[in-house]
């Protein structure tokens, strides 16, 4: 959910506050370059194990100025994560993101969290085959004590059904060696690591009683900002009664090492290593008393697939048109411009690392023609602007982070032409981007501070938008708006079609005032000037006439 800049600034300093695992759930509050820069292992959240499925939400009371601020939003605000990524629909979909992270920071790791379900063993098989560095089997009896309490007693499964056949599945694939099993949900004791360690888990994740070290009475008030030990609130007053201390965690922790290498001396190991995969060490322990348990069959928790194949050397990564371009910056040789193709996935995100690592913070304007691959200009940050010419694929501008993006036809075409795909500025959280064209579907969900120049867009743009605006020359799919609670969309159409289009439970359509006239013109000045816009041109030239079909959207209240 986003870290505060004063945490992440303080990395490698005598007192380091930084996190150094970020999360990238399908709200994307707080994900942008610096976040990102900062981490050492980056984890895509696809579910949690206390409420699979379900997304999330905190209620507006409990969004705070500080919360406000690194989420991107307004205080008082209801945030909204849904259930799924909107960038994600496919295993190869995945594979993108896990991509577009490792361009943005090339030494972290990539964690993938899934839930333990039935089935989930084909899904790690697919998540180990998209490059990912981890894989994160969570079970139902941990997590958040903000749940609702249908999810906490009816949703998700234990960790050991999930985690047993992720470890099987991966060694039927001849994968298991590619990456690392994660397991949480609930472990406590040292039996938990010792019984997860045979069902093939490397690393084990604790936080309830992590939590309750900490002192954490589980009141489950998590929720109500009511908590009676200040663990999880925001209230002042009620954050004086926290009383934890890090020595409690270290304690905590060196008492339960402890006793795991006392217990693998008795079984006669010296390592977790030893003993994982080994499911002969378990045995069930029959229930002949409950009609409900006593018939069930745990033969699949010991079935045992010897079949490990030790990964092919992976062929170096062939250098980037990112990083070619990146010298020819470094060495003043840079071109008029540079063609790019298809192949050239996540352009930008690269770049922006590299100059973050080298210091680059000089305003850089570069020109491509071609037609790039998904994500172009993902989490693209200042200094750079890049102009486009030609047409993007799916998932352009993903985390805008400061960076410009210009992208217009190589031919002018008739208004409306379809020239960057779905799911477009996913997560935008800063600076700006000009189109000369229409957008596919869910343009702009989750913008939290960009501002967008687009021609037109699909069904179900600017989901859950927060912050920033956008101005939309051209026609609109339906439920636009869905869950938005801020920024600003001005459109230019039929305001009969518009209203007809609008998601009118979340937002509501006004009429513009001098000020934001002013706002569109001066947008629509530059637009046509970095795009050439046949559009922004005929707007422009008919002003006094064509501004009364202008209409603004805002959040209800």
């Amino acid at each position: 959910g986003g870290e505060s800049l004063d945490r992440i600034l303080s990395k490698g300093s005598e007192v380091d506050k930084n996190s150094r695992i970020k999360q990238v759930a399908s709200g994307r509050f707080g994900v942008y370059s610096d976040y990102l820069f900062s981490a050492d292992v980056l984890q895509i959240k696809i579910v949690q194990g206390a409420k699979p499925g379900e997304g999330g939400q905190i209620p507006g009371f409990k969004v705070t100025d500080d919360i406000a601020k690194i989420r991107f939003t307004k205080a008082g605000t209801e945030l909204i994560s849904p259930p799924p990524h909107h960038d994600i629909y496919s295993i190869e979909d995945l594979k993108q993101l896990i991509y577009d992270l490792k361009a943005i920071n090339p030494k972290a790791k990539v964690s993938v969290k899934l839930v333990s379900e039935t089935g989930v063993g084909t899904i790690a098989v697919g998540v180990a085959k998209a490059k990912a560095d981890f894989i994160t089997v969570s079970g139902f009896s941990g997590a958040t004590g903000a749940s609702l309490l249908s999810s906490i007693h009816h949703a998700g499964l234990p960790w050991e059904i999930g985690l047993a056949e992720t470890h099987q599945a991966l060694c039927a694939n001849q994968l298991r060696d590619q990456v690392k099993l994660q397991v949480d949900g609930g472990l406590k004791t040292s039996k938990d690591v010792l019984i997860a360690a045979i069902l093939g888990a490397n690393m084990f994740g604790f936080s309830t009683a992590a939590l309750v070290s900490l002192g954490c009475v589980m009141a489950r008030e998590c929720h109500s900002n009511t908590c009676p030990t200040g663990v999880a609130t925001q209230d002042p007053e009620l954050r004086k009664l926290f009383k934890g201390d890090p020595e409690h965690i270290k304690n905590w922790v060196s008492f339960l090492a402890y006793d795991i290498a006392k217990q693998l001396t008795l079984m006669g190991y010296d390592s977790l290593d030893e003993i994982r995969g080994q499911s002969h060490l378990l045995k069930i322990k029959t229930d002949t008393k409950r009609w409900k348990t006593k018939k069930l069959d745990f033969s699949r928790f010991f079935y045992k697939n010897l079949k490990q194949k030790t990964p092919d050397t992976l062929q170096k990564t062939p250098i980037s048109l990112d990083e070619l371009i990146f010298k020819d910056l470094i060495s003043k040789k840079k071109k008029k411009h540079y063609n790019i193709l298809n192949i050239h996935l996540s352009f930008g995100a690269r770049l922006s690392y590299l100059a973050h690592k080298n210091g680059l913070f000089t305003k850089t304007s570069l020109k491509l023609k071609g037609y790039p691959g998904q994500s172009f200009g993902a989490f693209l940050t200042q200094p750079f602007s890049i102009y486009c010419e030609g047409a993007c694929n799916d998932y352009v501008g993903k985390s805008l982070s400061g960076g410009e993006l210009v992208i217009y036809p190589t031919k002018q075409t008739k208004s409306g032409h379809i020239i960057v795909g779905n799911t477009c500025f996913y997560g935008a959280t800063s600076g700006y981007a000009f189109i000369a064209g229409a957008a596919g579907e869910r343009f702009a969900v989750r913008n939290s501070g960009a501002t967008l120049v687009i021609e037109g867009v699909g069904d179900h743009a600017f989901e859950y938008m927060t912050a920033g605006t956008v101005i939309c020359l051209g026609t609109i799919g339906i439920n636009f708006g869905a869950g938005m609670s801020g920024g600003t969309a001005y459109l230019y159409g039929s305001k009969k079609q518009i209203k007809e289009r609008l998601n009118n439970l979340a937002v509501s359509i006004h009429t513009l005032n001098r000020n934001d006239l002013f706002f569109v013109k001066e947008h629509l000045i530059k637009h046509l000037k970095k795009t050439k816009s046949i559009k922004a041109k005929m707007l422009l030239d008919n002003w006094s006439i064509e501004k009364k079909k202008l209409v603004k959207i805002i959040a209800k209240a």
